[in-house]
């Protein structure tokens, strides 16, 4: 009977990471998580729209850019932090590769420590710069296309 309880743990196991391993089950979690901030987030984008539909009125475009400007800044962060949820596994991977391979190699304990602090350094740059890198141009992209929509929308139908 363990046996057998056994056999189905590991066979479910084996599922998960074969599951886990692939490509697109990384890409649709990643949109899972987009989705999820983006419904948490839907109230500021609702009253970000409502008030961009009252102080529309004004002769200049200073509120569609105001309004396009927030919009392209919340999906850049939201962008951001769905990326950043994604990427920990693959950092944690390649930070636990590089210490074992250190420590493979015959470096001492401390040494294994000074060096593994400086990866993590490194790393934690590398995917900082990376993360704001394509959070602006997901904000950008969000701004300039929250603007035409609201410019050619509201001056249409004045």
């Amino acid at each position: 009977m363990a046996d057998k309880e056994e056999q189905e743990t590991m066979t479910s196991y084996k599922l998960f990471l074969r599951v886990i391993s692939k490509r697109r089950t990384w890409a649709c979690l990643f949109l899972v998580v987009y989705a999820i901030l983006l419904s948490s987030s839907w109230n500021s984008l609702n009253s970000i729209v409502n008030w961009y539909g009252e102080n529309h009125q004004t002769s200049s475009g200073l509120p569609a850019i105001y309004a396009s400007v927030l919009l392209g800044a919340v999906f850049g962060v939201l962008s951001m932090a769905a990326a950043l949820f994604i990427a920990v596994p693959a950092i944690v991977v390649i930070w636990i590769s590089v210490v074992v391979t250190m420590a493979f190699a015959g470096k001492s304990r401390k040494r294994v420590v000074i060096e593994g602090r400086k990866v993590t350094k490194e790393i934690a740059g590398f995917v900082f710069r990376v993360l704001l890198k394509e959070g602006n141009f997901v904000a950008l992209l969000c701004a300039l296309l929250a603007y035409f929509v609201f410019f050619n929308s509201y001056s249409s139908s004045s």
